[in-house]
């Protein structure tokens, strides 16, 4: 029985490398990029810290637990691109509309630039202010 065999028994029943093992092991390399510059103990320690929890989830036998945590950063990083492709989206369409707040239940809404004043009407709520666009 050679090596491999040997370590593919062994991480049978283990949760393995997921996608938040994955996150923390590029997080680990940049924050060791970042001690050979900075050289600050905190940096070095937390650095160890998360490679400590990385291994200890990679290799851990509770696989509900990991993969509740799992769906947990999922779900972080769904919520993150979200905003991210929301922000690029509002920065794209900047100069042909401009947003604003709905005053009643605070609803987004985009209304086309260069029309003067306008009554907006809330796709949300239906309530109706007058801007300027």
């Amino acid at each position: 029985m050679n090596f491999r065999e040997k370590m593919m028994r062994w991480m049978q029943g283990r949760n393995g490398m997921d996608d938040l093992a994955r996150f923390e092991s590029i997080l680990v390399w940049i924050l060791l990029i970042i001690s050979l510059f900075v050289r600050n103990p905190s940096v070095y320690l937390l650095t160890l810290a998360l490679i400590i929890h990385m291994y200890f989830r990679v290799f851990s036998k509770n696989l509900s637990k990991r993969y509740s945590e799992n769906q947990a950063f999922r779900n972080w990083r769904y919520q993150w691109n979200v905003k991210l492709q929301k922000t690029k989206r509002r920065l794209k369409d900047g100069r042909t509309y401009k947003y604003f707040r709905c005053p009643m239940c605070k609803q987004k809404v985009r209304v086309p630039r260069g029309h003067g004043k306008i009554c907006v009407i809330c796709p949300k709520c239906r309530e109706e202010f007058i801007k300027r666009t």
